[in-house]
């Protein structure tokens, strides 16, 4: 069914438009009763339960940030059989992200660019709502992705990582911080260790108890990633997330037309295209960190083999995003499922 209504009705909607009208639903579904009923069809295994970052995960398959930006979806996503969701990205600061068209799917490659700029409500609206989100259940494991506000400069991105966390670490079961996302200017320069050692530590130090990750770009070399992974490890983190999207074209082989490829324009990339490097810094990581410190592993993972390739390779859990686009929205059911009969 959801191949059919992908292929001749959103797949001639404007991306953006289609993400908010399945949020829409999303939300509805995790209004009571509707929300029970769901989680009752999509619920995963017992047997796929993960202990990780001092919480329990109902599955090692969750909701990657840049889905639910703004934490609106929250309950809906529970229902709809994620083991846990991560949202965000959010700022201290609310803006409006780039300008519109800001979102395009390379469709052949079951891909997606995206050029949105972190657009949110802020980091404060965020908190308010996942205080209510904690009220209406507490079984949901909560993420919450933070990243540099578009007009602060780079030299005062760590009072402004601070001010985030210091509203958002409080109703979080665990913070990530974003310092590779390729749509942020001068944010990725973040990544160089002698930069990212004072901000990861002056976070940590807010964040007080909330466990703390870093997510990093799979277009680092290897003596980036691992000299970031020793970081995280010295300064005490709970892991990494490993990766977010790709800037790299040329070497991926897409198969969408080349004119397509340039309409779509500057922007990361998710999907398929990047599961081959975003699986080899997975691995990567995990041979120079300790076996319990915690690693998220995303990027072009669709199926549950895709899951399953990820946790053999070391992930403690695993995210997805782009696959809900072309998966639909019993995408997570499927996984677990996979899963559970592997």
């Amino acid at each position: 069914m959801y191949p059919w209504l992908f292929r001749t009705f959103l797949s001639q909607m404007d991306p953006e438009t289609a993400h908010h009208a399945a949020m829409l639903v999303i939300r509805v579904l995790g209004v009571r009763p509707f929300a029970r009923v769901a989680r009752a069809f999509t619920r995963p295994d017992p047997a796929l339960r993960v202990k990780a970052l001092g919480l329990t995960f109902d599955s090692p398959f969750g909701v990657a940030a840049g889905f639910d930006k703004d934490a609106i979806g929250v309950d809906g996503l529970y229902a709809l059989g994620f083991g846990h969701v991560e949202v965000g990205t959010v700022t201290a600061i609310p803006q409006e992200g780039n300008p519109k068209p800001r979102l395009f799917r390379l469709i052949p490659d079951r891909a997606v660019v995206n050029r949105m700029g972190f657009n949110n409500r802020g980091a404060y609206a965020a908190a308010q709502r996942l205080k209510k989100a904690r009220r209406r259940s507490s079984r949901t494991v909560l993420g919450v992705n933070i990243g540099k506000s578009r007009i602060v400069d780079v030299e005062n991105a760590l009072v402004d990582y601070v001010t985030s966390t210091r509203l958002v670490a409080p109703v979080a079961d665990y913070l990530v911080v974003n310092v590779s996302s390729p749509n942020t200017p001068g944010l990725r320069t973040l990544q160089a260790v002698e930069t990212l050692r004072p901000l990861l530590a002056a976070v940590k130090d807010a964040a007080g108890d909330t466990p703390l990750l870093v997510k990093i770009a799979p277009d680092l070399t290897e003596e980036e990633i691992t000299g970031i992974a020793g970081l995280a490890v010295e300064l005490g983190l709970a892991g990494m997330v490993t990766t977010n999207t790709t800037i790299e074209r040329e070497s991926l082989g897409l198969r969408s037309d080349p004119k397509a490829i340039e309409a779509a324009g500057a922007g990361g990339l998710s999907g398929k295209p990047l599961a081959p490097r975003s699986l080899e810094v997975l691995t990567l990581v995990r041979s120079v960190v300790p076996e319990d410190f915690c690693l998220i592993a995303a990027g072009g993972v669709e199926t549950s083999e895709d899951v399953q390739e990820r946790l053999d390779a070391g992930a403690t859990l695993v995210q997805g995003y782009t696959g809900f686009l072309y998966r639909g929205p019993l995408w997570a059911r499927q996984i677990t499922r996979g899963l559970t009969r592997r």
